[in-house]
């Protein structure tokens, strides 16, 4: 049976993820309440039982005492699905999102393990396609009901458990350096080359191959310091419903997405919510309005908006019965701090015996970030992108064993691998789109969260 110990609710989650940290491989999933629209858990753990990883090299399980496990699969989706297994289904309340289970990153580039896609990007960051811990407690934040509380699966290890506990009735004690940047972000596409994919994606799109492509650039610079610092500054400037740290030896992550992926809850109820169409936020009330209208009203971002929504309802058909797929809310405006964005919702209802990691795999990555059709727009992105896209437009999230599963798109999404600092940002590409309005848009995208990490760098000197 679950075990659950209320906590006290007016700690945060952000003071509760100082506490827990040293227990390695820490992980939070941040709604940004209050401040966000629409996000209602937060989700905090450490010390999985289990951490897997899949890449170049193949699956890699290792223990919480680091040791190496036999996998028993090569493919990375049957050996998560044999993790879930293991748990046993531990039906919970409908209140209570996680209770054990997976919280992790599936990278971009694990596409590759489910297509055959070419290999003309360079992969110049080493980071895994698949990192995932099995996490057998968590703190859960319900900021509906107002309630915190310690969750643990009868598999947790009492030990473990009691440190958890202790260090959750005391101010963390982890030391760290103040974050900085140690260079300029710098784009691995100057506005020539640019223009040159951006007339070559045109070029696709009018002879038939495809009907649009969602092409990115990528931002990198040094830094020194602690990314956790970093990151709460991001959620200050950029509060998301889908906000994220991963706390990883590999590096860390910091995701201030607004999308969702993919939700599944324990009725096998589906949802995922694309995003497709964007304008800067204005500098007066008036001046925004008419930017949000101008937004909802666009032709060309309605279309695009229309061709991912027509994708995604074919993604989910695979794994939902037949006739239960509907579009509630479509073409809806969501406002964030530095964009409005163009959002759509759509619906389905698993069929018998199928799980949510069945609907992940199927459905990965979002057609959101890839393009229509996915896969020839998954191989022009390889061909055009000079680097291969790593963590950026795939997903973190969680599948608890209760049946329930909620994920994001991790766009608005930094990478600290060693003493680099990554972020990306792109949009969809159609036969009217605009160059000089799509490159303005990537920075429109971005420029709050590197400004905001250059605010900071500054105020630690």
């Amino acid at each position: 049976m679950i075990q659950q110990q209320y906590l006290d609710y007016a700690l945060s989650a952000h003071e509760l993820m100082e506490r827990i940290r040293p227990l390695g491989h820490a992980v939070l999933l941040d709604s940004s309440q209050p401040e966000a629209y629409g996000g209602r858990y937060d989700i905090l753990s450490a010390a999985p039982d289990r951490i897997i990883r899949f890449g170049p090299q193949g699956l890699q399980v290792v223990d919480a005492a680091q040791q190496p496990l036999p996998a028993g699969s090569e493919q990375p989706f049957d050996y998560l699905d044999q993790c879930l297994a293991e748990l046993g289904h531990c039906p919970t309340d409908t209140d209570l999102p996680f209770c054990g289970g997976l919280i992790g990153i599936f990278g971009y580039d694990l596409g590759r393990a489910l297509e055959q896609l070419p290999q003309q990007a360079d992969a110049d960051i080493d980071y895994p396609w698949l990192l995932v811990g099995r996490y057998l407690w968590a703190v859960v934040i319900d900021h509906k009901l107002r309630t915190s509380r310690l969750i643990s699966h009868p598999l947790a290890d009492p030990t473990l458990l009691a440190q958890v506990q202790q260090r959750l009735q005391h101010s963390g004690d982890h030391e760290s350096t103040a974050f900085r940047l140690t260079s300029d972000f710098a784009s691995n596409l100057d506005t020539t080359g640019y223009r040159q994919a951006l007339e070559r994606i045109d070029d696709y799109i009018h002879t038939g191959d495809c009907y649009q492509i969602n092409f990115a650039q990528r931002f990198k610079a040094g830094f020194a310091g602690d990314p956790w610092h970093a990151y709460q500054a991001l959620r200050a400037v950029a509060p998301t419903p889908f906000a994220a740290f991963l706390d990883m030896p590999e590096g860390a992550i910091l995701s201030l997405s607004p999308e969702r992926f993919l939700l599944s809850d324990q009725q096998g109820q589906v949802e995922t919510r694309p995003i497709k169409g964007t304008r800067p936020r204005g500098q007066s009330p008036e001046t925004d309005k008419a930017l949000a209208d101008e937004l909802y009203n666009a032709p060309k971002d309605r279309a695009e908006n229309l061709m991912i929504v027509d994708l995604l309802r074919n993604d989910l058909s695979r794994n939902c019965e037949p006739g239960s797929i509907d579009v509630p809310e479509l073409f809806s405006i969501e406002s964030y701090p530095n964009v409005h964005h163009l959002v759509s919702v759509i619906r389905g209802q698993l069929k018998p015996n199928t799980g949510p990691l069945q609907l992940l795999r199927d459905a990965f990555p979002g057609g959101s970030i890839t393009g229509a059709p996915k896969i020839r727009a998954m191989e022009i992105i390889d061909e055009l992108e000079p680097q291969r896209r790593s963590i950026y437009c795939g997903s973190i999230g969680y599948i608890s064993c209760s049946g329930r599963m909620d994920t994001s798109i991790t766009i608005r999404t930094l990478l600290c691998r060693d003493d680099s600092i990554y972020c990306w940002a792109g949009g969809g590409i159609v036969a009217d789109s605009k160059i000089e309005e799509e490159y303005q848009e990537t920075f429109n995208k971005v420029n709050n969260l590197i400004e905001g990490l250059q605010r900071l760098s500054q105020d630690s000197i």
